[in-house]
């Protein structure tokens, strides 16, 4: 048995870019832990009936997935580069050496969004070997609608590792309906349509007939 931690921006992040993964392990039979970075604010122009929403969909989210626990950073959506960058290093390590994981999935460092990219510096911060010696393998998902948008970069995603999901991509696709606030209808980038045929494209470039992808980051 593994502790697997899953890093999200937000919350829909984790199944977009690395569900079909986390049913994967749990079927292994590893414990699996979320760590969301933001969340909604009355502050900055959320209703509280979206607000009240996305509590739930994130309840019903981590119901689906059985995670081991689900921790909230709770900083606002969107402003994370308003955040000192020593607070967001501090409490994301905070919960890293709390778990002490094996394996931790990150979002893409190169993505359009800047919670994302904010996330991914905050996490290579705290996964030195010698920090968190527990850290064995990390790798960064790809989030699509952020990681494809990204057109400003010669550097694109490119997987170098990729994870069988085709027992699970059923699953996935209906715990992501869960994020009614965030899905939308094909060719909205976030829909069912879009994560399905992502799934098939990375299948065939690894011979699956669904598969996701990742950028390993490091083994040990």
């Amino acid at each position: 048995m593994k502790k697997v931690l899953i890093i999200a921006p937000h919350p829909d992040d984790e199944t977009i870019g690395c569900g079909g993964t986390i049913l994967s392990h749990k079927f292994k039979g590893d414990k699996i832990y979320q760590l969301i970075m933001t969340q909604m604010s009355k502050k900055h122009g959320w209703s509280n009936k979206k607000i009240i929403m996305r509590k739930k969909e994130i309840k019903k989210v981590s119901a689906a997935y059985k995670f081991s626990n689900t921790y909230q950073l709770n900083f606002s959506t969107g402003r994370l580069d308003n955040i000192p960058f020593e607070d967001l290093i501090k409490k994301t390590f905070q919960i890293i050496k709390k778990i002490n994981p094996e394996i931790i999935y990150m979002p893409y460092h190169l993505d359009v969004h800047t919670d994302h990219q904010i996330t991914a510096k905050a996490v290579q911060a705290c996964i030195k070997w010698f920090r968190a010696p527990s850290i064995k393998k990390v790798l960064m998902y790809e989030t699509i609608s952020e990681t494809d948008f990204n057109f400003l970069s010669l550097d694109n995603f490119k997987p170098n590792t990729f994870v069988d999901i085709s027992n699970f991509i059923k699953t996935k696709n209906k715990i992501l309906s869960i994020y009614k606030s965030e899905i939308g209808r094909h060719p909205f980038p976030r829909s069912v349509e879009a994560v399905r045929s992502l799934a098939i494209l990375r299948g065939i470039q690894s011979g699956y007939n669904f598969a996701e992808g990742f950028h390993l980051v490091f083994q040990r």
